[in-house]
């Protein structure tokens, strides 16, 4: 990714293809035949193998009779259960899993193609029939009106998508979608999925560019047992899958060991029923209330490995993926990539922004629910996935409803009907414009932390015409002072990112805490300003395989002599997700001064590092962290062949194209980096990141007017990264214009006012130009933020003398 693009990023730098929020290119051809299809559905002959031999299980005497561990395993399709589980069966016909995707038939559309109209942005689109089949008719890859064929339907509730396919195997979403909610509700209408934007062709959010592709974008969590099949050569997919919708093998693995034991003779069946993962946490669990209190407490602790959690979280979490050989029951980081607590995608209390999909794993996994046991399906149904009780009933399992659902703790009692309990605990943001989801925090109101650190609440997502401060204060006065919500982080992450003088010490002690939760520790150690050691050994030996992680992302940026000792142990590491990370820290280390005895580690852990990226070849991200780390190794010939590519796949990729810019840098062909970043500011004339780094290629050619053009035009446009307006700054100072140079910096003091080295700049330009009353006071600003630094006291005195 791009380099000085702040501490909060580096973790971006680090990703192999995170998964955003169903947004990405794709060359639009007018039609799609259906031979596609057929293609998907019995490409593999392995799949169509598996499939004949689940429907074996209605023939038992046509076929001998294996041992499960004689069984080799494989799909069955979920037809094959039904025989045994009717009723699991019943409750998944009905589930959204079951319709999640489906081929485009008049039973499945539920959208109006009775020749419907829809206006977005210039374009009149129209939806109908022809000949039995479902047709668009709207703007392709190059701005003109074309028909398209709907090939799949793509989920059921509240809202239905439809998919389009090319003869090249990419499937595409379209971003005007059918609202399946009732009239009354404002439903039964087409929408755009960015209506307050105007996306047309050239645009990075259009339905056929890459942000949209099915293959890499949804398919994993709509369908089941899937192979993207990219060709990097032919820039083309051959995406097969088991089923085209979510059916019993996405959650319980291959199925084929466990039919040959249920088809076994019963006394010699045994214990182990060839499943590959038993989903038993809530087996033989109870909750009950401890004597004189109404906090309900588990029977057993819960283990440290939450199976289900772990399992469900593989598509409610934003992850990307780095293998497609997903075992149920294993840690998610195994395969995946999970998105920490990053600014860009959550408050600082861990709430899910608005504007990002983030899901309900990483709330769910903060919240004191998950810490004291509770697992999906203590909630949820597993196979309908629809709540085991209405209303307030989920909560009334555990919670005493005679406590919690009176007036006295609601303290509603003038509102008709009362809010019930994920009102003012699970707090609703809508997605995809009418996609409604509560909050899995499971967190208690804090009005006063919104008034601290600008976090939403649920109190002001009804009392929107108060102030958080007026809610804080009504719920004072119900609850008293002392506020003590689970959540206790909120603060040391504003700290952190508003660059507060105590956001390292904060952080550091929620780093350090034994009583907050992995994924909240594995971000601060990932988000710690500055590297602290101690904490990042402890957590590289974390039994959380998230906390492992966060504390590899610590070490971002650390010198090369201090990585093999502390990251080369998590080349062995029991966790994929782990190794991969520490192969691609440890990089940078020449061969030549890695260990002996480490070498074969790192080869493979590397080997998986190289099969991650390439597995999402399909991606400028993933082209480009490969590019990266060939960087990291010296290799300039496949640094350049990868970021080449990355362009090649979406020309606007700011990160591929900085980063060969720099690379052409080190090579000493600052002329190949100027054409490279000017060819990537035609389609990305605002990206900040390139005007910045052409500023600084043109400062290397002694190019300063030039240079400072771009300069100030990065400053401007991304006036939230202080290391711009540092470099602009100091680029003007060096020219002589000292005060202009003065000016730029106490405009970003304004947003970034503890940024040391926004003050530092300040302070010695202040020095320079004889300022000494300015001086003094930005070095006093800069030793509060560094009260041990003996020669800033030092300056101070002489300032003072």
């Amino acid at each position: 990714m791009a380099k000085g693009s702040g501490k909060h990023r580096k973790r971006d730098k680090a990703r192999k293809a995170g998964t955003p929020a169903r947004d990405h290119s794709a060359p639009q051809v007018p039609s799609a035949p259906r031979g596609i299809t057929k293609r998907l559905i019995a490409g593999a002959s392995a799949l169509v193998a598996a499939i004949a031999v689940g429907l074996l299980w209605f023939e038992t005497s046509k076929a001998p009779v294996q041992s499960p561990e004689h069984t080799e395993l494989a799909l069955i399709g979920s037809e094959s259960c039904a025989g045994c589980h009717e009723a699991e069966t019943r409750l998944w016909q009905g589930s959204q899993h079951r319709h999640a995707m489906d081929h485009a038939t008049g039973q499945s559309v539920r959208g109006d193609f009775n020749d419907a109209a829809f206006d977005y942005a210039g374009t009149h689109s129209r939806f109908f029939r022809k000949d039995g089949k479902f047709l668009v008719e709207t703007d392709g890859s190059d701005g003109k009106l074309a028909v398209f064929e709907v090939m799949y339907t793509f989920g059921i509730d509240p809202l239905q998508q439809y998919l389009i396919e090319f003869p090249d195997g990419r499937i595409q979403a379209l971003s005007i979608a059918w609202d399946t909610r009732p009239k009354e509700q404002g439903g039964q209408r087409w929408f755009h999925l960015y209506p307050d934007g105007a996306i047309t062709h050239d645009d990075p959010l259009h339905w056929t560019k890459l942000n949209q592709n099915w293959n890499f974008m949804c398919a994993e969590c709509h369908s089941t047992a899937v192979r993207k099949n990219y060709d990097a050569g032919r820039n083309s997919f051959a995406t097969a899958f088991a089923e085209i919708s979510v059916g019993c093998e996405a959650c319980h693995g291959a199925g084929s060991r466990h039919v040959a034991w249920a088809r076994g003779k019963p006394a010699a069946r045994g214990a182990d029923n060839g499943l590959l993962v038993r989903f038993d946490e809530r087996s033989g669990i109870t909750w009950s209330a401890s004597a004189g209190t109404l906090t309900p407490t588990r029977s057993a602790p819960a283990p440290m490995l939450r199976k289900e959690v772990e399992t469900c979280g593989r598509c409610h979490a934003r992850r990307g993926q780095l293998s497609e050989d997903w075992t149920p029951g294993r840690p998610l980081s195994d395969t995946h990539l999970v998105s920490l607590l990053e600014r860009q995608r959550f408050h600082a209390d861990g709430q899910m922004r608005d504007d990002e999909e983030i899901y309900n794993y990483a709330p769910f996994k903060q919240s004191k629910m998950f810490a004291r046991g509770v697992t999906c399906s203590d909630c949820h149904d597993p196979h309908s996935a629809a709540l085991k009780a209405p209303g307030d009933g989920v909560c009334a399992q555990c919670h005493a409803p005679e406590k919690y659902q009176s007036a006295a703790h609601r303290h509603h009692a003038d509102v008709s009907p009362p809010p019930g309990c994920p009102s003012c605990h699970m707090p609703e943001r809508r997605y995809m414009v009418v996609d409604r989801r509560h909050d899995h925090g499971f967190r208690i109101p804090r009005p006063d932390l919104s008034a601290r650190t600008g976090v939403p609440n649920a109190c002001n997502d009804c009392h929107r015409d108060k102030p958080a401060t007026w809610a804080a204060q009504q719920v004072e006065s119900w609850f008293g002072p002392e506020r003590r919500g689970y959540e206790t982080w909120a603060r040391a992450f504003d700290a952190a990112w508003g660059e507060a003088a105590d956001g390292q010490a904060l952080l550091a002690a929620i780093a350090g805490s034994g009583d907050v939760p992995g994924i909240v520790r594995a971000s601060a150690l990932a988000e710690l300003p500055a590297p602290d050691m101690d904490l990042i050994r402890r957590g590289l030996s974390d039994p959380d395989p998230l906390v492992r992680l966060g504390a590899l992302d610590g070490l971002e940026g650390a010198q090369a002599d201090q990585l093999w000792p502390l990251a080369s142990p998590r080349l062995s590491d029991p966790v994929r997700g782990v190794r991969i990370r520490a192969a691609e820290l440890l990089a940078a280390v020449p061969a030549a001064r890695q260990p002996a005895a480490d070498r074969d580690q790192f080869a493979q852990a590397a080997a998986e590092f190289l099969a991650a990226q390439k597995l999402n070849a399909d991606r400028p991200d993933a082209r480009t962290a490969l590019g990266s780390f060939f960087a990291r190794q010296a290799n300039a010939g496949e640094a350049e062949t990868e970021y080449r590519a990355a362009l090649r796949l979406d020309p606007s990729f700011a990160a591929a194209a900085v980063n060969l810019s720099d690379l052409y840098r080190q090579l000493g062909r600052d002329g190949d980096g100027e054409r490279v970043l000017r060819e990537a500011l035609v389609t990305s004339a605002r990206d900040a990141s390139l005007h910045h780094a052409l500023g600084l290629t043109l400062v290397r050619q002694k190019r300063n007017d030039a240079a400072l053009e771009e300069l100030q035009k990065a400053a401007s446009l991304a006036p939230g990264q202080a290391p711009y307006a540092y470099v602009y700054a100091v680029g003007l100072n060096g020219i002589g214009r000292r005060d202009d140079a003065l000016a730029v910096l106490k405009a970003s003091l304004r947003g970034h006012p503890n940024n040391l080295e926004l003050l530092s700049a300040a302070l010695n330009f202040s020095r320079e130009k004889g300022d000494v009353v300015a001086a003094l006071e930005y070095a006093e600003r800069m030793a509060l933020l560094l009260p041990d630094d003996s020669r800033l006291a030092n300056l101070i005195k002489e300032l003072k003398r």
